[in-house]
């Protein structure tokens, strides 16, 4: 049977400027919510790659602070990866809504034009913009 993935489920402060920062810059929409009472949604965003981000509300106080430049180094969750066709256009297109954490880098040692840059999307969580990265050939 084939297994394809289906999404990351998050949990934002605030619904609205995740939304418009995902819609505005990854090209993100919305593809189902669902009432939870209480004035609380459930939010299924979409991308055309057929991605899906499941948007829970905040039931508790985060307990720690976000990590900073390429996210938390203990095992977990560390960041999302976005492809771009280029770094540098794509940040300027995201202007001071790029807030960077580590980067741009280039890892020309490993992979020729291989480039990355992690920022900060409006929760604080870590996100990867990277371009040239390629698939190693001479595994088994």
């Amino acid at each position: 049977m084939k297994t394809t993935f289906f999404h990351l489920a998050l949990t934002v402060k605030d619904l609205a400027a995740f939304e418009a920062f995902y819609a505005k810059y990854f090209g993100f929409r919305r593809a189902r919510v669902i009432e939870l009472g209480d004035d609380a949604q459930l939010v299924f965003l979409k991308n055309d790659d057929n991605f899906y981000f499941e948007i829970f509300p905040p039931e508790e106080q985060r307990p720690y602070p976000m990590a900073e430049a390429d996210g938390p180094h203990y095992p977990g969750l560390r960041h999302m990866a976005f492809s771009v066709e280029d770094v540098d256009l794509k940040l300027a297109e995201m202007g001071t809504d790029a807030v960077i954490t580590l980067g741009p880098l280039h890892f020309d040692d490993v992979i020729e034009g291989w480039k990355t840059a992690w920022l900060k999307d409006p929760e604080g969580n870590i996100i990867e913009i990277t371009q040239g990265y390629k698939d190693q050939e001479d595994l088994a």
